[in-house]
């Protein structure tokens, strides 16, 4: 095995409010990746193994009545599976891990929307995560009554989260607008280098911001390989 083979992976995570696309823009890195044939893995939160996507379902059931604390400690169970599970493996073969939502997205949503005790969630979250750092995260950011409209347009209702109205989500996105500067990033080493971006204009117009991201963060990577 060459010594590139062994070098380890990044670990670069898609985060945001509701609508944000995050997900369009993860499955167009996903494209690139595959046309540069660079070795990555995609995963989501919560899911990516059979216990995550059994949190996934119970969390996002309108039905199902959980609450806020339960709500985070499902969050982490599923975190801590797919870390030991999917993530850490991948990263230790030289994979890249693409990720749709992490633990910002926990801190945006259980302390910032929930209210619950930020030394208790980051503490929690450390212990799921085994103190793993994403390499970096790219936050987009959209304005939340048109990141709702988007949502409740890709379904026939709102999930659980999604249902939690318009007041809520706002602490959400003051919390990831907080999250993008650098006096909380400072203060919050635990969370990686974050950069923020505008998901407004079209999905190629955001696609070309997050391609620059990502290209003066590691030069050369999309690169076209050798087969």
């Amino acid at each position: 095995m060459s010594a590139q083979a062994k070098q380890r992976g990044r670990l670069i995570v898609f985060d945001g409010g509701e609508g944000s696309g995050k997900t369009t823009q993860l499955r167009r890195l996903r494209a690139e990746f595959d046309r540069l044939r660079v070795p990555y893995v995609a995963l989501h939160e919560p899911g990516g193994t059979p216990l995550g996507t059994e949190v996934r379902r119970l969390l996002l059931d309108p039905a199902s009545d959980i609450t806020a604390r339960a709500e985070a400690l499902l969050f982490m169970a599923s975190r801590a599976q797919l870390v030991e599970g999917q993530i850490g493996p991948s990263l230790a073969r030289g994979q890249n891990v693409l990720l749709d939502r992490f633990f910002l997205s926990t801190y945006a949503y259980q302390i910032a929307g929930r209210g619950l005790s930020e030394v208790d969630v980051r503490s929690a979250n450390m212990f799921a995560t085994a103190e793993l750092i994403p390499d970096l995260t790219i936050l987009l950011t959209f304005p939340v009554r048109d990141g709702l409209q988007r949502a409740a347009h890709r379904a026939a209702a709102h999930d659980r989260i999604e249902a939690l109205g318009e007041a809520f989500h706002r602490r959400v996105a003051d919390a990831f607008a907080e999250f993008a500067k650098p006096d909380w990033q400072a203060a919050h080493a635990e969370c990686g280098p974050i950069i923020a971006l505008s998901a407004e204009g079209t999905e190629t117009e955001v696609g070309d911001r997050v391609r620059e991201a990502i290209e003066n963060k590691w030069p050369g990577l999309l690169q076209q390989r050798k087969a």
